[in-house]
């Protein structure tokens, strides 16, 4: 979402006082406010819901394209090689 963009869509919820204290105080230390802090965590939550999902549904001829592209040799990717073998930035 660009900051220019306008929210209209309401999203009401309860919480208890120490979990609104705890998000606040987690808000706080990021530099944001509680709704900037709650939507991204739960924006972040939702992509990751949904990109998690282990189930899918493929037709006979998509499914053998997706077990050919499976089974087929790794083709060789320097660029990936070297991040490989760079050393970590926290290490």
């Amino acid at each position: 979402m660009t900051q220019s963009a306008t929210r209209t869509a309401p999203i009401n919820l309860r919480a208890l006082n120490s979990q609104r204290n705890l998000i606040d105080q987690a808000a706080a230390a990021l530099g944001k406010n509680r709704s900037d802090f709650m939507l991204e965590a739960a924006c972040r939550e939702a992509e990751n819901v949904l990109l998690d999902q282990r189930l899918f549904m493929l037709n006979q001829v998509d499914f053998e394209a997706f077990n050919q592209a499976l089974e087929a040799p790794v083709k060789d990717n320097p660029a990936l090689s070297k991040l490989i073998e760079r050393k970590a930035p926290w290490e």
